[in-house]
């Protein structure tokens, strides 16, 4: 059976991101996708110029986290696949091709990813993971596929997915908010059978980045919820656990950026400490930011 477009939902995780929205959602109707915008409790007006520029628009009324908002988004699908796309990506003319294409030769796989371009140039591969096998993560250098190639983990910032077998896992473990999302995914497709494909002919420009506008604060958030899902992943899995030191350290270099006076610095590392902390103390992610408990209705698709 072929595929087409109209097979897919594009399901675009929204959190202040209207300078980068309108280019993202142009690129997904040029290769005749819909696409189906879940707004993270916005503040600049993303939800409304998502719905000027075509898209179907889900409100959240807090910021769910990125997995979270995915799942309800593949929710509320109908389609066979849907592909997740950060909104600071445009997809490339054909790419969309090229995952069906894939999807159809590959039949024992769930995921596909395009090659993922930099606004450097560089082509962003993710061969190494907390989760991934040591000798993957011992490869000094990134090797880039020489066509279609089945990986242990693909990127989550463009990825097509088999809907059916995403809710069948239960789409991201509602208990991240942020980070390590994707890769866990990508380990409980891998425990269940299902290959992934890096797709060679399919190709997206990602800002990286840019999907919301930087602040000290942000920088807090996002370094604290690296952290926490650090120490939640390696748990999870039975991995080694980070240790005190690396909190100490992080703490150490916060004091010194904000003796220097360098506040973004000082927050980055002051989040890496406090969410490493809160993870060793027991706390969640979701308790932080005042999310139901997972289970619950908005957690899973």
């Amino acid at each position: 059976m072929t595929s087409s477009p109209s097979d897919i939902t594009a399901i675009v995780v929204a959190y202040d991101s209207a300078e980068v929205l309108p280019a993202c959602l142009a690129a997904l109707a040029g290769e005749g996708v819909r696409a189906l915008v879940v707004d993270n409790a916005s503040t600049d007006g993303s939800a409304a110029i998502a719905e000027r520029c075509g898209a179907k628009v889900l409100r959240n009324a807090r910021n769910e986290g990125y997995g979270r908002a995915n799942n309800r988004g593949a929710g509320a699908a109908d389609t066979p696949f849907v592909l997740i796309v950060n909104p600071d990506l445009e997809i490339g003319k054909g790419a969309v091709a090229a995952l069906l294409a894939a999807a159809a030769a590959y039949p024992d796989a769930a995921a596909f990813a395009p090659r993922l371009i930099e606004p450097s140039g560089r082509v962003f591969l993710q061969p190494r993971s907390l989760l991934s096998p040591d000798h993957l993560n011992r490869a000094r250098e990134i090797v880039l596929p020489q066509g279609d190639a089945c990986l242990p983990f693909l990127s989550g910032a463009c990825l097509l997915l088999r809907r059916e077998v995403f809710l069948a896992l239960g789409g991201f473990d509602p208990e991240i908010f942020l980070f390590y999302e994707d890769d866990d995914l990508c380990r409980r497709l891998r425990d269940a059978g299902q290959a992934l494909i890096h797709v060679d002919g399919a190709e997206a420009r990602h800002g990286r980045g840019r999907s919301s506008k930087p602040s000290p604060q942000r920088r807090f958030t996002a370094r604290w919820h690296l952290a926490w899902s650090e120490g939640y992943i390696a748990r999870k899995y039975g991995l080694p656990e980070p240790g005190l030191g690396k909190i100490l350290k992080n703490a150490l270099k916060a004091v010194g950026y904000g003796i220097l006076f360098k506040r973004e610095k000082m927050m980055a590392h002051a989040g890496s400490a406090s969410g490493a902390v809160a993870w060793r103390q027991g706390s969640s992610a979701r308790a932080r930011e005042g999310l139901a408990l997972a289970g619950g209705g908005a957690d899973r698709p």
